[in-house]
């Protein structure tokens, strides 16, 4: 059932990352930008569903504390 998860959260954190990373190109902000990379990337090294989770969260959270 690992696998599953794993598979579902990357789907979903992916699809995230995708639309920060059209927001932030076409808004020209650097941190949407670079936080939709790191969202649609991570899930490739991260093993481990729950923290799979917790990186997610604080890469969605990363734009909306860090102004640049």
């Amino acid at each position: 059932m690992q696998g599953t998860a794993q598979i579902l959260w990357g789907v979903l954190f992916g699809s995230i990352g995708m639309g920060f990373f059209i927001y932030g190109k076409k808004q020209k902000a650097i941190m949407p930008l670079c936080s939709g990379i790191g969202l649609c990337i991570f899930p490739y090294f991260v093993t481990n569903a729950l923290l799979m989770v917790i990186t997610g969260v604080a890469l969605m959270a990363v734009p909306y504390f860090v102004k640049l």
